[in-house]
Order: C-alpha cells, then structure tokens, then sequence
C-alpha cells in the first residue's frame, strides 16, 4: 500500500474508456482506475512494487494484462528495470510476457522491440491455427504469421519466445470455437480437428500453452464467464449443458481423466517435445506451403547436433502428398510421430511426403547435416537514405551451413547496439529510428554471419 497509490494526482481521471483513440490509453479500464504511466513517480513506484515480488517471492516471470492499454515508453522504462533487477538477484532467465490483444505482428511486436517485453501473448498465431485447423483456411496464410517472426527480434529476444495458445479466458476455448465453424460436425470430426491444432502449437517455435480444461475437451457457449467452467463437478446450469469433446461425460462430473483422447494426445506432444528437444528450440525453416487447404511443412534443425526434422501438417478431408526441399541429400527421414514410413532425399534434396487427413506427421533424419564445403560469406542490405520510424535491415548470407546473422547498428557517434539474430532466410531485423534524430545523422550497420561449425 505504498501512498503513491492514493494520490489521485497519479491517475488520468477521464473516466471509463471509449476504447477509441487516446482514451483506449488514458480511459478506466471498466471502472478500474487507469494510472498516468506517464509520469516518473508511477514508473518508479511500479518498478519497486514488482522488484519486492521478486525479491521476496523469488518469482519466475510475469504475465502482464491489458499491455496495449498502456503508453509504450512505460513498458520500455518499466521492463528494463525489472529485467535489470531480476539480474542482480542471479536471474538471467526472466520472463515477461504481455497480452497484447490482437491478431496483428505489426501490433504485436513493438511490445517486444520497443517496449523490451521478452513476448507477448501469440494472437497472430492463433487467429491462423484456428483458419487452419478448424475453418480449413489456406496454409499459405499459417505461413505468413510465420514470415512475420523477424520482427519480434531483439538483442534479447526473439519469435522463439512467443506465448502460443489456442484459446482462452476472454475469447474462449478451441473446443468453442471448433463447434461455431462447423456446427453440423460430428465429435469424431471435432476431435480430429482440435488434435490437429493442438499440434500446430506443439510442434512449431513458440512456448505452447494450454487452458485449462482444453485437454478434457471442455467447450462453452463463448468467452468470458462461457469459458471459465470448474474442474471438479459444477452446479452451474448454464454449464452443465456444454459438450465435452471425445467424451460422454458432462460437468456434473469432476473432469480429471488422464485417459481423456485429447489429454493423452497432449502429454503424448509433451513428451515428445522432451525427447526430441529440436522440436522445442530448434531452427524453424519453412519447406512448403499449399495455396489452398493442404500440406504445410516446416524443418525444426537441432543447430547444436545437425539433425533435421520434417513436420508436415494437413487439414484436407484427404490425404495429401507433398514435394519440397530438405537439408540435405540422400538422407533417410524415420517417422517418430504420427507415421511408421520413412521417406529418402533425393540428389536435389527433395523428400516427397504423403500426410494423412487433418493431422501431422515428424520424421527424424537418421544422420547430421553434412559439413559446409564453404565458408560463409555475407552483404547488408540498409534502410534506403532517410528512412525513418521502423526500418528493416536484411543480409544475404552465401555458404556456410544454418547460418545465423547478427545485426548491430549506430546512431550518429552513439554506442554499437546489437539489433538481434537471425537463423534462417530471409534474413532480417527491424530498428526504430527515433524521430528525435536529426536529420542528415549517420546509421551505420554490421552484419556477421557465423555457421555451425562456428565460422565467422
């Protein structure tokens, strides 16, 4: 109760938000008092309030609500800080991740480049895991969420780190939204496509997160209280009469079966995440993508060992077969999920691979990725002249193998400041120009590209 708190020169006082303009920023969030960021005591404040929580908590990390609903140069202050903090008490491994409530990277990402949050919560994700699995939308669209990852890159942070999920709270469950898409669908045909998002999350980058009752198949009405149903048996009759995918039970019944098929699908997807750590961390490098509804593949390359995997997506009503490069040739891919074949590379490095009906398939190359007969080279591309607000810079590395490109820029006779990494084509970063920097100030910028076997 730090005496800040009541003093109503602290807060914006517009009343509640119109949502709209500058009010979506100073307005009461419903009645909840909105804070005036803005001013350094609150920043300060906040900061102490939250370092004491780790301090005397040893807290993990944070999950941050209603992200942009706040001013931008908080969160850049306020992260730092925290960050800093978190440091000094022995944790290089903080965590914050914010929601920031929209399915566009371009709202998304400034929250992790600008606002120095290591994520935010995947909504760009999910809107397009649901298009794929449930609405048979075209994988190319899965893959331009994909594309957009470069620009969650910073000096500490990267796509990898995105908060993946597939419903939850506020908008609702996937199990919602799976019977709103296709009313008419059988439960077999549900649970066939719920499987299939469950491992859309699993088995591509990002840290996948599942609410609570998803793996029992809960469905509701909707989001907000439709979707906040009890584990244990419920009383509350606007529950009592939602489906539950894969099951006959309802919510008059506790709802804790470890033999549920989506609750096995996955702890199966768990463990094998563990098993094969690749599948958690390792290089993602898209293969291909159906311009309709159909095959979507990615490699998942272990940048430690070499060894590549192939995950191949299908939400057709059929079985598909796809061709698409590898990285390597002549190289024997086994399956170690959802398929017992194995499928050879050919001189080009093409595999050809048959993925059944709305689900997905993981082969395992039997050997590491051949040594690089060349060592890397690489050319910037810089912003044009006068570029200003968010520019791109891009590389274009030759040789080597899955290599990484770091970026540094300077401002004027600033310090270097690395920009972030990227470990696959195409490969870029952003950096936004402070609109204070005067005009006719000099960017300079570094590439390095470094290889597998550590050649620079």
């Amino acid at each position: 109760v730090p005496a800040w708190l009541n003093d109503p020169t602290m807060y914006h006082n517009r009343g509640d938000s119109t949502w709209a303009g500058e009010s979506a920023t100073y307005g009461d969030f419903v009645g909840l008092d909105d804070l005036w960021t803005e001013r350094p005591e609150v920043v300060s404040g906040m900061e102490k309030i939250y370092e004491k929580w780790v301090r005397d908590f040893d807290i993990d990390g944070f999950r941050i609500d209603t992200v942009k609903h706040v001013n931008m140069e908080f969160w850049t202050q306020w992260a730092t800080a925290l960050d800093a903090y978190a440091a000094k008490k022995g944790r290089d491994d903080f965590f914050m991740f914010g929601e920031v409530y929209s399915a566009d990277t371009a709202v998304t990402s400034p929250y992790v480049t600008q606002g120095r949050l290591d994520s935010t919560l995947d909504f760009p994700f999910q809107d397009a895991a649901r298009s794929y699995a449930s609405q048979g939308g075209s994988a190319k669209r899965l893959a331009s969420v994909f594309a957009d990852d470069y620009t969650y890159t910073t000096d500490k942070a990267n796509a990898y780190e995105q908060v993946t999920f597939l419903g939850n709270h506020d908008m609702g469950r996937i199990g919602t939204f799976l019977k709103q898409d296709d009313p008419k669908a059988t439960d077999a045909e549900l649970l066939a496509k719920d499987r299939l998002a469950n491992e859309l999350m699993f088995l591509g980058r990002g840290n996948p997160v599942v609410y609570y009752g998803d793996e029992q198949g809960f469905t509701g009405a909707g989001g907000d209280k439709d979707a906040r149903q009890t584990m244990f048996a419920s009383k509350t009759a606007d529950y009592l009469d939602d489906d539950l995918l894969g099951t006959d039970r309802t919510h008059a019944e506790d709802a804790y079966d470890t033999n549920a098929p989506l609750y096995r699908q996955i702890s199966a997807l768990a463990e094998l995440r563990r098993a094969h750590p690749a599948l958690a961390d390792g290089v993602q490098t898209e293969r291909y993508a159906a311009d309709r509804a159909g095959v979507y593949a990615f490699s998942r390359t272990d940048a430690r060992t070499g060894t590549e995997y192939v995950v191949a997506f299908n939400n057709a009503d059929d079985a598909e077969k796809a061709t698409f490069a590898t990285g390597s040739a002549r190289m024997t891919f086994k399956g170690v999920y959802g398929t017992d074949g194995k499928v050879t590379s050919g001189t080009d490095k093409e595999v050809t691979v048959t993925v059944p009906a709305r689900s997905a398939i993981v082969l395992k190359a039997t050997g590491p990725l051949a040594k690089p007969a060349t060592e890397p080279s690489v050319t910037l591309d810089p912003p044009a002249a006068g570029a200003t607000g968010t520019v791109e810079i891009g590389a274009h590395a030759e040789g080597g193998q899955l290599n990484r490109v770091v970026f540094a820029a300077q401002v004027g006779n600033g310090k270097w400041k690395t920009l972030g990494s990227a470990d696959h084509a195409p490969y870029k970063v952003t950096q936004t120009i402070d609109e204070k920097v005067p005009a006719g100030t000099a960017l300079r910028y570094k590439a390095v590209v470094i290889d597998r076997t550590g050649r620079t």
